[in-house]
């Protein structure tokens, strides 16, 4: 039991010491700008939730165009680019894809990589 009381002493010593260390720490750095790392996942956070709002709209606007089967068209949206992948059963709706896709608030760039594959093959 002794020794059990020891043990806790000296953890609970080490982790005052600690404690006083990164206090000292936070205060000696109250000052400066938050470092990049922290601010960087913020934006990292930021961007993401942006290119998945732009992507959901990008899919949204497709898929209630008329005239146009988006069932097998995937959209990536990267800071404003967006990248439109898979098949559309006539050329015509790769065209009325992009177009779409273009006229969509956000969307700075549409990269093309859609192919034509008629429906049942």
């Amino acid at each position: 039991m002794r020794y059990i009381n020891r043990f806790r002493g000296a953890v609970g010593a080490l982790v005052m010491a600690g404690s006083v260390v990164v206090a000292h720490a936070q205060v000696l750095g109250s000052d400066a700008e938050p470092s990049a790392a922290a601010s960087s996942s913020m934006d990292k956070g930021a961007l993401k939730a942006a290119n998945r709002k732009l992507q959901k709209t990008v899919l949204r606007n497709l898929s209630q165009t008329r005239g146009l089967k988006a069932g097998n068209i995937l959209v990536v949206a990267r800071g404003g680019v967006v990248t439109l992948a898979g098949s559309v059963p006539e050329a015509e709706q790769i065209e009325l894809a992009v177009s779409v896709a273009r006229a969509v608030n956000g969307v700075s760039e549409v990269r093309n990589d859609l192919t034509v594959r008629p429906e049942g093959l």
